[in-house]
């Protein structure tokens, strides 16, 4: 795939990528549809943005059948006081504030929850990404500039990029309110999803091995597995091998195919091990294989691309 970076931005915005003769923004011409619009805000700077799923679930997905006939299997809202069903209509919102005791909430009372941040990503913050735990992020999307916010997020981006911070803000998408991060993402700013503090555990309660001792011998030849492993980064490379087995399944099923034996894997010990043998041969299994690998091919135009988003060049 034939990748370049269009050294002349167009208004403002940061570089972008020609893609076989097609360029690409966040939700033009890639069927994505956006979950949020509104603004970025820091001090009195506002930049018009709209927000898109940067992830998607990707999973062989089942539906619950009655055995004898395969008939779908529907779910019905019952009372359970009396065990009928209720139609849509009567079904309203409830908070149990004591047992058996309920305060019904409805739509209107939702619209009257005033949030400072309905409309609003307001960056009230800017920290050093190192500082915070990794834990604290958990879903990312990409922001896209809006018509007349170009230039501020062009200058944002670059801002971001040059003093290795991230902005931290709120934003509310579907009714609910969410800590967030706005960071750059190579040719996008990016808004990640963050946890409250309080929504974050400890592990407390949990064994640790700091009381474990090892040698030097053992350090160095861990060191020297880890280094023989070491590459870059290439998310293309992994797979869900789970979900690709569950589909050949399904496929051998429709075709009538009989499913192929599979040696079951040995379970590991649970005995005293000798790590250095175990690092000896793992170090020296993993030279033989990338012996026996075809070499790599020299530096593509898409590695160096990958190469510049990791130094921020881009």
């Amino acid at each position: 795939m034939d990748v370049r970076e269009n050294t002349v931005p167009e208004k403002g915005l940061p570089p972008v990528r020609f893609c076989e003769g097609r360029t690409y923004r966040a939700g033009r011409n890639t069927g994505m549809r956006s979950v949020w619009k509104g603004s970025i805000t820091f001090g009195l700077v506002n930049i018009p943005v709209a927000v898109y799923p940067a992830t998607r679930e990707d999973k062989v997905s089942f539906k619950q059948l009655r055995k004898k006939d395969l008939s779908p299997i529907r779910y019905k809202k019952v009372a359970e006081v009396d065990e009928k069903e209720v139609p849509a209509a009567e079904i309203v919102k409830g908070y149990e504030y004591e047992k058996g005791k309920w305060v019904v909430l409805e739509e209107k009372d939702f619209e009257d929850v005033e949030i400072e941040s309905t409309h609003t990503i307001e960056i009230t913050d800017f920290i050093e990404v190192a500082d915070v735990n990794p834990k604290y992020f958990y879903k990312p999307h990409f922001l896209e500039a809006q018509k007349g916010g170009e230039k501020s997020y062009a200058l944002l981006h670059r801002a971001l990029v040059e003093t290795g911070k991230i902005g931290v803000a709120k934003v509310a998408i579907r009714s609910r309110e969410y800590l967030a991060a706005v960071k750059p993402d190579g040719l996008f700013l990016m808004l990640e999803l963050m946890h409250f503090a309080q929504e974050v555990l400890e592990p407390e309660g949990l064994r640790t091995v700091t009381g474990a001792e090892l040698s030097a011998k053992e350090i160095q030849m861990a060191k020297a597995l880890i280094d023989s492993l070491a590459g870059e980064w290439q998310p293309e490379q992994y797979e869900d091998s789970y979900q690709k087995a569950v589909q050949d399944v399904i496929q051998a099923k429709i075709e009538h195919r009989p499913k192929g034996e599979k040696a079951r894997p040995v379970a590991p010990s649970t005995g005293i091990i000798d790590l250095v043998s175990v690092l000896q041969q793992s170090l020296k299994e993993n030279v033989d294989k990338r012996k026996a690998a075809p070499k790599a091919k020299s530096r593509t135009t898409l590695g160096l691309v990958k190469q510049k988003r990791r130094t921020g060049a881009i």
